[in-house]
């Protein structure tokens, strides 16, 4: 199970130092997720909007988000079965030159009002997304169980820096593009391309060795030694349960998300405070994600997945409340919006991966992430109809409601799950 880019020649890895190995895969994930941060968010900021510009549509504003979902939902079983076949490296360099591609397509159907070439690119744009996702796996391939939530969040706070200085960043490449000749909305964009590649140059040449590929050898070794230990079997209930926890938490986030833009730029708000607000939600997605993942790992999954459903209904319920011309109460329903995904997302993530056995992780964890993005696709094409036929206070409504299905979910796991909980800490669940 060993390759040659993994493991030194001559050595077993028995030989390997897995806590330095460890240390390694982390602060390479941190630089590649720094740069795919700004490539996230700088096309989520102005998707929407560069949208409903082109079609001429409130209605299909939240189309962009669902093209961009349905592009991460290929690329999450893409670089799942890359990655299972092949190693981290290679599925997430592939996944992140996909998104630069989607990139530049995008600016270039701005460029030339195509609105076929905008719908194909955003699609490619999406396989970023799903990539800068499925780095959180990379980083717990190497993690003991007992700190598998402090290493998943050690990634995802990575995304910090990039994701709040791409919206921040949006009308500076505006400027960038009208100098270009281009329309402004296409210039975080440009910024999105860049970041992408350079995100995939980092993984290609400086991820080595492969966090899955030496995993797996090491639990080679250790089955051939003795008795396979919790990752030999998968356990299905605790899979459901960290599976439904993302998928949940992924809808209600980029519906709301998707449609605040919209819901102020319609009420008279400067693009500037938009970028705002967003960039403010994307650090609440991102940012507590060290608390986050020492909570996880002391209090168990469990706990905290309730208390992202919490999170998110308080979240709707501010939204749909929030007077429209209130920049502040807007923004406090973003970051409790941020806040509960991340709290869903580090705690489902944890789970999913003390469920399932390592020899079939990667593939697993692609399937999933599909689900996490169709339920982004959905909410993104819901959003817009939803506003379209009523209001954003029906939506932030509506979204509070649907975060209360973890709840069903927490109680009819517990009782199928409880007998098998790993003997780790004692407390992973």
């Amino acid at each position: 199970m060993t390759a040659p880019s993994s493991t030194p020649v001559g050595a077993t890895t028995t030989d390997l130092d897995v806590a330095a190995l460890q240390r390694r895969t982390l602060r390479v994930l941190l630089a590649s997720q720094v740069l795919a941060g700004a490539g996230l968010a700088a096309g989520v900021t102005v998707g929407a909007l560069l949208a409903e510009d082109m079609l001429g549509s409130t209605g299909l504003s939240g189309l962009p988000a669902a093209l961009l979902t349905l592009g991460s939902a290929a690329a999450a079983v893409g670089v799942g079965r890359i990655s299972q076949r092949s190693g981290r490296r290679p599925g997430l360099a592939a996944g992140y030159f996909v998104g630069a591609v989607g990139g530049a397509g995008v600016v270039l159907a701005a460029a030339i009002d195509s609105v076929p070439l905008l719908l194909v690119s955003l699609l490619l744009y999406g396989s970023g997304t799903a990539t800068n996702l499925q780095a959180r796996y990379a980083g717990a391939d190497l993690a003991a169980p007992q700190r598998r939530g402090r290493a998943v969040s050690t990634v995802l706070v990575a995304t910090t820096l990039g994701a709040v200085a791409g919206p921040n960043l949006v009308e500076p490449m505006g400027a960038v593009a009208a100098a270009l000749g281009i329309p402004e909305l296409a210039g975080p964009f440009i910024l999105a391309t860049v970041a992408y590649a350079l995100a995939g140059v980092v993984v290609s040449l400086t991820l080595r060795p492969d966090p899955l590929v030496t995993a797996r050898a090491i639990a080679d070794e250790a089955a051939r030694a003795a008795t396979a230990g919790p990752d030999s079997r998968t356990d299905t209930a605790r899979l459901r349960l960290g599976a439904t926890a993302m998928i949940v938490t992924q809808l209600v986030m980029v519906a709301l998300m998707t449609m605040t833009p919209v819901h102020m730029r319609d009420h008279g708000h400067a693009l500037g405070a938009a970028g705002l607000v967003i960039s403010l939600h994307i650090a609440a997605m991102f940012l507590p994600s060290p608390v986050t993942g020492r909570l996880v790992d002391r209090y168990g999954r469990r706990p905290l997945i309730a208390a992202a459903g919490v999170t998110l209904l308080a979240a709707g319920l501010l939204a749909a409340t929030a007077p429209p011309d209130s920049v502040v109460l807007l923004a406090g329903a973003l970051i409790l919006l941020g806040l509960g995904w991340n709290l869903g997302l580090v705690a489902g993530t944890a789970l999913l991966t003390d469920a399932v056995r390592l020899q079939h992780r990667a593939r697993t964890q692609g399937t999933v992430d599909l689900g996490v993005a169709l339920a982004g696709a959905t909410g993104g094409i819901g959003s817009g109809l939803i506003v379209a036929a009523t209001s954003f206070a029906a939506l932030g409504l509506a979204g509070g409601l649907v975060a209360l299905a973890l709840v069903p979910s927490l109680l009819v796991s517990r009782s199928r799950a409880a007998a098998a909980e790993p003997a780790t800490a004692g407390r992973s669940a």
